[in-house]
């Protein structure tokens, strides 16, 4: 039975055409995958059937939930229908909850509609316990959930009056691949199970493709291909689906040669713990050992990937790594140097050695500030001030290396895309000609055509240039792309470490070989 028929859409904003003729269908009990880059129309489709478009947009065609036209309805129809018949689930739970209110009352007030104050809170219990926290306590904030737990609540609300029909808009970008997996298994059963349709948009084909029995392809706001799932994987017959199932599949980085250069960055036996909490007592709660006797070394030209889950300490480790954070025991030396060993303006020729690239480019930038003021930053690390010329120039140099353009260095954050702030970013980082290179999840949040150019210019740049990398990052895919050699953290250790090759071909702790199995593949 189709409960969701789009037919020929289209919709217009200041001028411009955002979808054009979109056509697809979604039944019960049914998974459609909706994919594509960044600015295709995913999101905007989803948004439409919702009725959440801009409220000065032109929408054309038809979108018939159950027979009814939802482009003619009243607004009053619309908001009727949503969350009752269509839920929506957001990529990032962090920003759709409210960080005031305690999870068990988010969920309530999804479900009040039409129920006591007492039928809802036993509703938000009964959903917690069906998106698999049971043992939760309801009266918890946001904020003191995992990303995981946060999606499953997210979830829940969405869940909360029984809609028909649930759009998940990229459910799993920013989670680990145990977590993503729990996720993705979570939406299906919820398929299975209640009998909606589901339309998951991401623009990951491997994801798409572990759930979805029909993937729709969408490109400039056109649905350029669809059909069966297999058939689409199997034989695609768009180029464009052809290039994102090319980028979607990341070669192997084949073994490097032995280094016996010095090491540009060295932990030696790390352990950073965090003191616990005070009750209202004065007492102190046992701390928390965040890292654990870690060691490691990066040579010269080599990357080195950091995996692990959400929580595995290895934020903490790479704040210690950049000397925000310092060891209750061992020490991290940048080029032979340890952190603490110079004092105060001193510390800055440690600091320019090891820059960082973060994984959201536009949450790290002053949207206020021109690209020239954003690359040009790290020069105040230098001991001898340049001129204004010269910065300039240093600027358009580093901007150039990247693949951008001299000309980028007078524009703003907001006039780029994703993949071009991520370069930015990049740029910024290499400005002070920097020992080691830390790359904090710095492809998780990109589309796969996107992310596999960052990914060849940082290969490009690390064998051009001599820097390390310690490439951190949740997706075991990426890691075997591009890492020499990988570090596999586990509850603040290194539980298993070697070449790329050997940890994937052969892993020898479970939990390496957990994280393999859980990351989606074509």
């Amino acid at each position: 039975m189709t409960l969701l028929r789009i037919e020929d859409l289209t919709l217009e904003l200041g001028g411009r055409r955002l979808l054009d003729g979109v056509s697809l269908e979604l039944a019960r009990g049914e998974v459609v995958g909706l994919v594509g880059e960044s600015g295709s129309g995913k999101s905007l489709t989803g948004l439409s059937v919702i009725g959440l478009t801009p409220p000065d947009a032109n929408i054309g065609g038809r979108i018939l939930y159950d027979g009814e036209d939802l482009v003619a309805a009243t607004e009053r129809r619309r908001v009727a229908l949503r969350g009752a018949q269509i839920g929506l689930v957001f990529q990032e739970p962090m920003t759709a909850l409210n960080p005031l209110m305690c999870i068990g009352d988010q969920i309530a007030e999804a479900a009040r509609l039409g129920l006591a104050a007492a039928a809802a809170r036993a509703r938000a219990l009964s959903l917690l316990e069906r998106v698999g926290l049971a043992g939760i306590d309801p009266g918890r904030y946001p904020h003191e959930l995992s990303g995981g737990q946060r999606q499953r609540v997210a979830i829940a609300i969405a869940l909360a009056r029984d809609p028909a029909i649930l759009i998940a808009d990229e459910p799993t970008t920013a989670l680990d691949v145990t977590t993503q997996a729990v996720i993705l298994d979570l939406l299906s059963s919820l398929v299975r199970e209640e009998g909606m349709g589901l339309l998951l948009i991401s623009h990951d084909l491997a994801v798409i493709s572990r759930v979805a029995g029909r993937i729709a392809v969408m490109q400039d706001g056109r649905i350029v291909e669809q059909g069966a799932s297999e058939t689409i994987i199997r034989s695609p017959a768009h180029l464009y689906t052809q290039r994102l199932i090319a980028d979607s599949v990341l070669p192997a980085k084949p073994p490097s040669a032995p280094n016996a250069e010095p090491p540009v960055l060295e932990a030696v036996t790390v352990t950073r713990r965090y003191p616990g909490r005070r009750n209202w007592l004065g007492r102190r709660a046992a701390g928390v050992e965040a890292v654990s006797d870690v060691s490691f070394s990066i040579q010269p030209g080599e990357t080195v990937a950091l995996v692990g889950e959400s929580g595995s300490g290895k934020s903490t480790l790479v704040r210690t790594v950049l000397g925000l954070d310092t060891p209750q025991a061992g020490a991290v030396r940048v080029g032979g140097e340890a952190f603490g060993a110079r004092p105060g303006r001193e510390a800055n020729t440690i600091r320019r050695r090891i820059q960082v690239v973060l994984q959201d480019p536009y949450s790290s930038f002053d949207p206020r500030w021109t690209i020239e003021r954003i690359v040009a930053e790290p020069l105040n690390l230098l001991e001898q001030q340049l001129s204004p010329v010269e910065r300039r120039a240093k600027v358009e140099a580093a901007l150039v290396q990247v693949g951008l353009t001299a000309d980028a260095a007078d524009r703003l954050p907001h006039q780029f895309s994703g993949g071009q702030r991520q370069r930015i970013a990049i740029a910024r980082a290499i400005i002070v000609e920097p020992r080691v290179l830390v790359m904090d999840e710095a492809v998780s949040a990109l589309d796969v055509t996107v992310r596999a150019g960052i990914l060849r210019l940082l290969q490009d740049l690390t064998g051009r240039l001599g820097m390390g990398c310690l490439f951190v990052t949740h997706d075991m895919a990426v890691a075997r792309s591009i890492a020499d050699r990988v570090l596999v953290m586990h509850r603040g250790r290194i539980v298993e470490s070697g070449a790329t090759a050997q940890i994937f071909d052969a892993p020898m702790h479970d939990y390496t070989a957990d994280l393999i199995a859980a990351t989606p593949a074509l």
